[in-house]
């Protein structure tokens, strides 16, 4: 049993067909694996995404929240580190608070997701928050997360995405 089987509720990455596209957006593409097999790059083992350069690994099995929050990392690091990315994001805590930002922005640019849908996911699956939810956190506390974003390029005044890599 996985993590994902105890948590039947999740929204997995291959129920939401837009994701491709929306990662795309971002010069990042998708590769899926067979089921059982291990995903390339990912961090935590399967069910978690895999991340190996802009390349996103994922399974049938993998949450969305976890498709989302690696490509984020992606999205978040410098140009060097992105060049050399293989399994670990690395980054600093400001870098990890950004990237938890952005995964629930991106997630309202996903039909029949959005970012309170994200946030439960989120919480189920066991990401902790000092304020205690994601929805939260996001709405309460992450004004240091948005401002790095902002600061980076990656959000837009209005909050929305800027859909480019930091750097790029």
């Amino acid at each position: 049993m996985t993590h994902t089987d105890s948590i039947p509720d999740l929204i997995l990455a291959q129920r939401v067909p837009p994701l491709q596209a929306l990662l795309r957006r971002y010069g990042l593409t998708t590769h899926w694996v067979p089921d059982g097999a291990p995903i390339p790059g990912s961090f935590w083992g399967a069910p978690e995404a895999g991340v190996i350069g802009t390349e996103l690994h994922l399974r049938q099995d993998t949450p969305l929240h976890s498709a989302l929050h690696e490509a984020c990392h992606v999205i978040c690091m410098d140009p060097q580190r992105r060049a050399g990315l293989h399994t670990d994001a690395g980054g600093d805590y400001a870098e990890e608070d950004a990237v938890c930002y952005l995964q629930i922005v991106l997630a309202d640019h996903l039909p029949g997701v959005g970012g309170a849908r994200l946030c439960a996911d989120m919480d189920a699956w066991g990401y902790t928050f000092r304020l205690g939810s994601a929805a939260v956190w996001f709405a309460q506390d992450a004004e240091d997360a948005r401002a790095w974003l902002l600061r980076h390029g990656l959000l837009q005044a209005d909050g929305a995405p800027t859909w480019t890599l930091r750097g790029a």
